[in-house]
């Protein structure tokens, strides 16, 4: 059986996509985008499942907001697939004692940024604005890349001071982490599709030991809950 999902990049995914034996039964058809537009194709009925994130703990008001638009109570269902840690990644060793964007404004330290869209553009977006600053103070702020490891590489390769992603493509690439997030990462399901045999598949292995090996070798992702199938009103300010 194959599905496809249109989900907002996450190590966890890709590397459970390429884990799945073939005893399985089941294939991944994963196309990386942001969590937006995954939701998008999800909610124009292009795509079967939609992978997207959201912070955990107090939500900004109005944050939530532009996930839910996308999802309809009676019609869809969230399946919980891991937890994960979001931060700065910085050069190895932090030279720069950098601890918030705020230190990257009065530093002029260059920033490299996510694609609008993307979950974790709006995460930036929130944080800046909680530390009170403006957007365009950011050196490099309009400096836009699609991935945590096109992040990863360009601070690892020296071409900015910093990034903002996930701990495990910091330590990938052997840079600096300094933890600002826990999130949780969902897959958006029709209601009507949980009862087929790939979606059951699917919860199975989120339920197993593939995707446990799979969370073992990445730093900073828990398996709360995997594989347990929740309301869209779990999205709640």
């Amino acid at each position: 059986a194959k599905l496809t999902v249109a989900a907002s990049h996450d190590l966890v995914l890709a590397a459970l996509r390429d884990a799945l034996p073939a005893a399985a039964g089941l294939a991944l058809d994963l196309a990386f985008m942001g969590s937006l537009h995954a939701l998008q194709q999800f909610a124009e009925g292009r795509t079967g499942l939609a992978g997207f994130h959201v912070s955990l703990g107090v939500h900004a008001p109005g944050e939530l907001a532009p996930f839910r638009r996308l999802l309809q109570a009676r019609r869809d269902r969230l399946i919980r697939v891991v937890e994960r840690d979001q931060g700065l990644m910085l050069p190895r060793g932090n030279p720069a004692r950098v601890h918030g964007f705020h230190d990257l404004e009065r530093k002029q330290l260059r920033f490299v940024n996510r694609q609008r869209g993307s979950g974790t553009r709006l995460l930036i977006d929130r944080l800046i604005a909680e530390e009170g600053l403006e957007a365009s103070s950011l050196v490099g702020y309009t400096n836009e890349e699609f991935t945590h490891h096109a992040v990863a590489a360009t601070v690892a390769s020296g071409a900015a001071d910093a990034g903002f992603g996930l701990r495990a493509a910091a330590a990938e690439y052997g840079l600096a982490f300094v933890p600002r997030v826990r999130e949780r990462y969902y897959l958006a399901v029709r209601a009507s599709a949980l009862a087929t045999p790939a979606v059951m598949r699917l919860i199975d292995v989120l339920r197993g030991a593939v995707l446990a090996r799979v969370v073992a070798t990445l730093p900073g992702y828990r398996r709360e809950a995997a594989g347990t199938v929740v309301g869209v009103e779990a999205l709640n300010d």
